[in-house]
């Protein structure tokens, strides 16, 4: 059919201005999408397909009934919608033997009165098309807009899923590498056309591909998104496919590529990062091939609750959130890198702690300060804390090597204790509090109080003078 917007039959009939009346053929939703006048006995060389045709029977003046059958069944043979029929100059009424034939073969007929000329019939077409196309342009641009706002949300590819589904009235699901749906929204179809859609999926080659198919009276689609690395498939399966369906599920292909995807070029820069690591490299030596930034950021992450999504699509959601896509996601728990100093902003479903700014050489350190700190997120219930040293102060004053020293022989007592450090560390950041010491090390409030009470007794200090707590801070800093 031709590229165009088609008209249903019914909208021609409905016209106030025309007085269309169909008196044979089926009725139904007729798509017309083109019109042509033409007094040829034989229409086939001069029809496209889709066509409302139209003409006063010139050809026919005397015709008998086989006549008229075997024009109706050339007009259906050449694929045209409809055949419209003026009433005068040659015939004064619709001849009884074409609307038989008519009836016979399938094809709708219409009178056309003899105040109605082919031209206004012509016109009525071509303005109900523009009228449908604008309508058509303005709802890809409402789907676009739709679902670029569903993918800044919390959890954008299901997000995304949910509005392409609600705009197709059908289902959306993306593959994973091995099949598996990772995610869908919209009503499930059948067995037969889930099993159908799943395999169309499979047989798409890496990268970008396509490839459709129908089963059990629905149209299905798949298109691969990922690269060699990341084959993911997008699946729709929807009451019909046409110009405007295709142009939304490929807004919805763009975003979740987006969201899911890596750039060959950052994939292969992180591999030979890691050859590189695994043959002894410092980590100063290549953070370069990551990033052009001098500092990074280290984020540790715990998940809130339980969530539906899976790991591939979590870890696109943290990647897109937190602007980098070195993330670590082992199961609830998650690492990341940012590179430079840019705001680590929260997430939704996690508790976030980050370390401050620090050059490669300093990950290490910077990634115990990012645990300490999401243990504060922790225990005080925020979404996100980010450790922050401050310049100067009382610390600047004493030399480092000296106050290491210091550090190392206040602390010697718990040199073999590394549970009863990190407990005092914690408890003295949280201001002596029992309760959010517990949360934040996910133990029983008992268990700190005997860690402290056994850390007391090996410092032989007393925990609840001011200065004595001020002085094991500052050894616990070096």
């Amino acid at each position: 059919m031709p590229q165009t917007v088609p008209v249903p039959l019914a909208v021609l009939l409905d016209h106030p201005g025309l007085g269309l009346r169909q008196i044979a053929g089926p009725r139904g939703e007729a798509p017309v999408y083109l019109v042509h006048t033409s007094e040829m006995e034989d229409p086939v060389p001069y029809l496209l397909g889709g066509e409302l045709l139209l003409s006063a029977g010139v050809h026919g003046p005397e015709a008998t009934d086989a006549y008229w059958d075997r024009y109706v069944a050339r007009t259906v043979e050449a694929g045209a919608t409809a055949l419209g029929f003026g009433i005068a100059p040659v015939h004064q009424e619709v001849p009884r033997a074409l609307a038989e034939a008519c009836d016979r073969h399938g094809l709708p007929l219409v009178e056309v009165p003899r105040e109605t000329t082919f031209t206004a019939v012509a016109s009525a077409v071509w303005d109900a098309m523009a009228e449908r196309r604008h309508q058509e342009l303005r709802r890809i641009t409402e789907v676009q807009q739709s679902l670029a706002a569903a993918a800044a949300r919390p959890h954008p590819v299901p997000a995304v899923l949910r509005q392409l589904a609600r705009h197709l009235g059908g289902w959306a699901v993306l593959y994973g590498p091995d099949g598996a749906e990772l995610a869908a929204a919209g009503p499930r179809p059948s067995q037969q056309a889930r099993t159908a859609l799943a395999s169309l999926a499979a047989r798409l080659r890496a990268g970008p591909a396509s490839a459709a198919g129908t089963a059990d009276g629905a149209s299905l689609s798949a298109y691969g998104l990922g690269g060699p690395e990341r084959p993911l498939a997008l699946g729709v399966c929807a009451p019909r496919r046409d110009a405007a369906e295709s142009a939304v599920v490929g807004v919805a292909m763009v975003l979740l590529a987006l969201l899911t995807g890596r750039r060959t070029a950052d994939a292969g820069a992180e591999r030979t990062a890691l050859v590189r690591l695994m043959l002894g490299a410092e980590p100063a030596d290549v953070a370069a091939l990551l990033s052009g930034a001098d500092m990074w950021t280290v984020v540790r992450g715990r998940r809130r609750g339980r969530s539906g999504d899976d790991g591939l699509l979590a870890a696109a959601a943290l990647a897109a959130g937190l602007g980098t896509p070195l993330v670590d996601l082992d199961g609830d728990d998650l690492c990341a890198l940012v590179p430079g100093d840019a705001e680590v902003r929260a997430q939704p479903g996690w508790t976030l702690g980050a370390g401050a700014p620090v050059p490669a050489s300093g990950l290490a350190h910077a990634g115990a300060d990012a645990a300490r700190a999401l243990r504060r997120a922790v225990a005080e219930r925020l979404p996100v804390v980010r450790h922050a040293p401050q310049p100067g102060g009382v610390a600047s004053l004493v030399d480092p090597a000296e106050a290491e020293a210091l550090g190392r022989a206040r602390l010697a007592p718990l040199e073999d204790a590394p549970a009863l450090r990190e407990t005092l560390r914690m408890w003295l950041s949280l201001h002596g509090s029992w309760d959010r010491t517990a949360v934040a090390l996910d133990i029983h409030r008992n268990t700190v109080r005997q860690r402290i009470a056994r850390t007391a007794a090996l410092l032989e200090a007393d925990l609840g003078d001011a200065d004595v707590r001020m002085e094991l801070w500052f050894a616990l800093k070096w």
